[in-house]
């Protein structure tokens, strides 16, 4: 691989990667507090939806962005009710609305752009960082990207911090591994835990507008396609913490890159084996075959005073 390939490689690695790492990162905090969130594809895709049709509706993809937010809020709130308010059975509920949000959004997006269209819409174009983009061959293949990259970045940093360095991140730790202590120690373990769940929301929504704004400047009925499941391996990936939880979405970055950069060197690899290998890796993350993971002991078990 020349020294130009590798750098549309690891350019082309570090933007795939990144709604898996927003989503992620959203995910991990909501598991640091004990609810195992599966809603968070349809969050996603809620975001991804109406990114696309607030920035095609006024032709600014910032309020697109802005729109997108706002349309995962619903999601998220409902997660939460449902998971804290009504202790209902976390994972049922959010495949459930993962379903609810696919079948709302193809049929709001057959109605509004017509079924099969690929309408263009505004988005944010690619930039690259003063003297970064100057450096020989990677410059400008590694680091011209959208400022939501950038944004991503510093997203990490501060859930790093807060999760670690914080009262509330110990608070978060404390709502997922033991919940009765946190309550004897005058906390609220469900506000906590709903707190957690729209912080979730927000950051997946951030990743779906990544995709239909940030990326591809248009909407696709199902357009995550499994991206949400991908993060929820990426935690278990990670064993729970931030940094493993990064390195596992770059990973599963460059698995889906290699879709593109094999046949580009002239390697001959079956397409299905490609588009495979990203679940592949989830599927022996999942399966506790990349050393052992120590979840939150109260992960996925509602809270009863």
């Amino acid at each position: 691989m020349t020294a130009a390939l590798l750098a549309v490689f690891i350019g082309s690695s570090i933007r795939l990667a990144m709604p898996l790492l927003l989503a992620a990162i959203g995910e991990l905090i909501s598991e640091r507090a004990g609810v195992l969130n599966m809603s968070i594809e349809g969050m996603m895709l809620a975001g991804a939806f109406g990114g696309a049709v607030g920035a095609w509706a006024t032709g600014s993809p910032s309020l697109g962005l802005l729109v997108g937010l706002l349309a995962a809020l619903p999601v998220a709130l409902i997660q939460a009710f449902l998971t804290v308010v009504l202790r209902a059975n976390q994972i049922v509920t959010g495949l459930g609305l993962n379903i609810l949000v696919l079948g709302a959004t193809t049929l709001a997006y057959r109605e509004i752009f017509g079924a099969r269209s690929r309408e263009t819409i505004p988005g944010f174009p690619a930039w690259t960082p003063p003297l970064l983009g100057d450096i020989p061959v990677f410059g400008e293949a590694v680091f011209r990207q959208v400022w939501l990259v950038y944004a991503a970045i510093v997203v990490v940093i501060l859930a790093a911090f807060v999760l670690r360095q914080t009262a509330i991140g110990i608070a978060l730790t404390a709502a997922g591994d033991d919940p009765r202590t946190l309550e004897r120690a005058g906390l609220s373990v469900e506000a906590l835990r709903f707190g957690a769940i729209l912080m979730t929301g927000m950051l997946a929504a951030l990743a779906g507008t990544f995709l239909s704004i940030g990326d591809i400047h248009t909407f696709t009925e199902g357009m995550t396609n499994g991206a949400g499941y991908l993060a929820i391996a990426a935690v278990i990936f990670g064993n729970w913490t931030v940094g493993r939880t990064v390195v596992a979405c770059f990973v599963f970055g460059a698995a889906t890159a290699l879709q593109f950069q094999l046949p580009a060197i002239g390697l001959d690899v079956p397409n299905a084996l490609l588009i495979m290998m990203p679940y592949l890796l989830a599927f022996l993350a999942v399966a506790g075959l990349v050393g052992r993971q120590t979840a939150p002991r109260a992960l996925a078990t509602p809270f009863r005073r």
